[in-house]
């Protein structure tokens, strides 16, 4: 298949590594010129992913309408804050070309609409058919081709969903589909959260059990915001729930985790903002849901006060003592 890549930090030039060396004509699209410059002469992402060399059949692009003219499936790979901007692009730069298939890997709600990015991809591509690709999927892994899982969520495109799957595993990647876009979408972005949240706890110190404890409580509160938001709760047993809550919350390169871990020995949230080359997916999704919550009345203790800690200046502590203060309850 051709394959089109938008955006060049980390993940998106790892996906472009993995289906190059699956045999796809694939060409990765830098947002800066200049980025592209360093990429195609030096073959290497010095800046996201440094130490993957890029493979020679790999194209870079800068302008999208030659990137787009016979793209089958194309990738969006930036932060959700730069969604609907990356999607304007996209729609400028189609001309005749209608790319089958267009999937999202970002996660993050949209701020202010709280849209998922497939409802973003939708709402500023409505004659495309939109999609999520997620799941625990560490960029660098993946580059490096070591054994992945992942969901491709997609609604109402039988005609290229198998075609889809096919071309995007591979002997290192599984995929898997699924209908439920929106479960698939909402675990992606609230396993974020709740990486941060298990962050302060290592920041704390506090321990294998309330690690354990937290995870626990926190895949029950992702099934009962997701299905009240509606999305399917047995999607959230699967890879892009408890499994990218797993990953996300024990990796050491998560950024969520580090995050956090760095709010629990005592840094403040705007330091640790100020001046970052990567997005904290999981600071704008924990306001973002807090909101929809608000308004819909779901009952979210963790995320609740995962914004007192991040929007308040709570400290950490102190959310986990009003966590473990609660009234008592059955499981």
């Amino acid at each position: 298949m051709n394959f089109a890549i938008l955006g060049a930090g980390a993940w998106g030039t790892a996906f472009a590594v993995h289906l190059s060396r699956r045999g796809h004509t694939v060409t990765l699209a830098p947002r800066r010129f200049e980025q592209a410059l360093a990429l195609a002469s030096g073959r290497e992402n010095a800046d996201y992913l440094p130490g993957v060399s890029l493979p020679p059949s790999l194209q870079l692009g800068h302008e999208l309408a030659p990137v787009l003219m016979e793209a089958d499936i194309v990738l969006l790979a930036c932060p959700s804050l730069a969604l609907r901007e990356t999607c304007g692009r996209l729609h400028a730069g189609l001309g005749a070309a209608k790319p089958k298939l267009v999937l999202s890997l970002a996660k993050g709600l949209e701020t202010g609409t709280h849209l998922r990015p497939s409802e973003v991809i939708a709402a500023v591509l409505p004659d495309l058919t939109a999609g999520a690709l997620t799941g625990p999927s560490h960029a660098e892994e993946v580059a490096r081709g070591q054994p992945t899982a992942m969901v491709l969520a997609v609604a109402g495109a039988e005609g290229i969903l198998a075609a889809a799957q096919a071309a995007l595993s591979g002997p290192a990647m599984r995929i898997y589909t699924t209908d439920d876009v929106a479960g698939a979408e909402i675990g992606g972005c609230l396993k974020n959260v709740y990486a941060i949240a298990a962050g302060c706890c290592d920041g704390l110190r506090l321990g294998d059990n309330a690690r354990a404890a937290l995870l626990t409580r926190a895949l029950a509160e992702m099934v009962r915001v997701g299905t009240a938001l509606g999305a399917r709760a047995e999607t959230f047993y699967g890879l892009s729930g408890f499994g990218d809550l797993v990953a996300t919350c024990h990796g050491a390169w998560s950024r969520n985790r580090e995050f956090g871990q760095k709010l629990g020995e005592g840094r403040a949230v705007a330091e640790l903002l100020a001046g970052r080359k990567t997005v904290v997916e999981g600071h704008r999704a924990t306001g973002a849901f807090a909101e929809l919550c608000a308004a819909r009345g779901i009952d979210a203790p963790i995320l609740g006060e995962m914004r007192r800690v991040l929007y308040e200046g709570k400290k950490p502590a102190a959310a986990l003592a009003a966590l473990m203060g609660r009234e008592l309850k059955r499981e």
